[in-house]
């Protein structure tokens, strides 16, 4: 069994992007702010967009996934609320 170099680089920086995505997905979650919630998990749905392409043969599939993740994120942040510190989101967030 051999170790190609390449793929094992390119594996490291796929989980190491993934998850420093799903980091600041958490981050904006905690800070209740909606957009950039919605937006860190679509852009984590996109690096894990392989497995879409795996189990559909086909790119455009990825559209919907991030586009589904957006949603989700965003309305799933709405129903948590402010946060309880009674602090206000750091930037005016619809």
């Amino acid at each position: 069994m051999t170790i190609s170099p390449w793929i094992a680089a390119g594996v490291m920086a796929s989980t190491a992007t993934t998850d420093a995505v799903y980091v600041l997905f958490n981050a904006a979650v905690a800070d209740r702010r909606r957009t950039l919630a919605a937006t860190w998990s679509s852009i984590w749905y996109l690096l894990a967009a392989f497995a879409v392409i795996s189990y559909t043969s086909n790119a455009a599939y990825v559209v919907f996934a991030a586009a589904g993740s957006w949603i989700g994120a965003f309305c799933a942040v709405t129903w948590l609320g402010p946060a309880e510190n009674g602090l206000e989101p750091r930037s005016r967030d619809l």
